[in-house]
């Protein structure tokens, strides 16, 4: 099975993702991690961001790996994402990443260049793949297509947490203020813009806890691995 989950930031695709592939022995590819990786990597050569010419040749040299974690890795990490042979995992979650990155990520030569690795990654199957255009436009054949969604102040409590939990700098009002933000640029964009397929099973997990999501999730895994039929359009809270 190739297994899409998409939703805006902060809606928990990452876990869900994540604990999907542990329990399916899938890969777990957030392709995501892309996007933040070319922003951090034009934030470091300090080229601008409204440059889209050199943000796209950038996006097409830059040298990006996703792997799992590794035995040493005891800092809660769910990947490793090296950009040009350099650890940038945590790097790339921070909130000048999350305030910038869908500038870079709207530009259609970056997501071309992006979208290749992605499929060519998602090509032998048992996949669990998450971003925000994974079942309209990476992997439109996906055999699962889950949309995540909650509410803005939700995901900015769950930044805001996240941050504090590693000892970063937060502000909740900023964070909140970033996100609605970046849901407005991710879903106006006019390349890949971020929407529910319309084959998707909505999945509202604001009120629900990181593993009643998972368990949702897998429920719907369940059913599809059983041959049973999903209507798309379907909605879950």
């Amino acid at each position: 099975m190739k297994i899409a989950i998409d939703g805006p930031a902060g809606s928990g695709k990452s876990t869900v993702g994540a604990t999907l592939a542990k329990h399916l022995n899938y890969l777990y590819f957030d392709t995501g991690v892309m996007y933040r990786a070319v922003t951090l990597a034009a934030l470091q050569g300090k080229i601008a961001l409204n440059d889209e010419a050199a943000i796209s040749a950038l996006a097409e040299r830059a040298h990006i790996t996703v792997s799992p974690p590794q035995d040493t890795d005891v800092d809660g990490r769910q990947y490793t994402v090296l950009l040009n042979g350099v650890d940038a995992t945590w790097a790339i979650r921070s909130s000048d990443i999350d305030t910038n990155v869908s500038i870079p990520s709207a530009y259609p030569k970056v997501r071309e260049a992006m979208v290749r690795q992605q499929r060519r990654i998602a090509e032998p199957g048992n996949v669990v793949m998450v971003g925000r255009d994974i079942g309209t436009v990476v992997l439109p054949d996906a055999d699962l297509k889950i949309y995540l969604i909650a509410s803005a102040e939700e995901r900015a409590r769950r930044r805001y947490e996240e941050l504090q939990q590693r000892s970063q700098i937060a502000d909740y009002n900023g964070i909140l203020a970033a996100l609605r933000h970046r849901d407005e640029i991710d879903s106006s964009r006019k390349t890949s813009p971020l929407k529910p397929a319309s084959d998707a099973i909505i999945l509202d997990c604001t009120r629900l806890s990181p593993e009643e999501t998972a368990e949702q999730a897998m429920s719907l895994v369940l059913e599809k691995s059983n041959g049973l039929h999903l209507n798309g359009g379907g909605h879950l809270s």
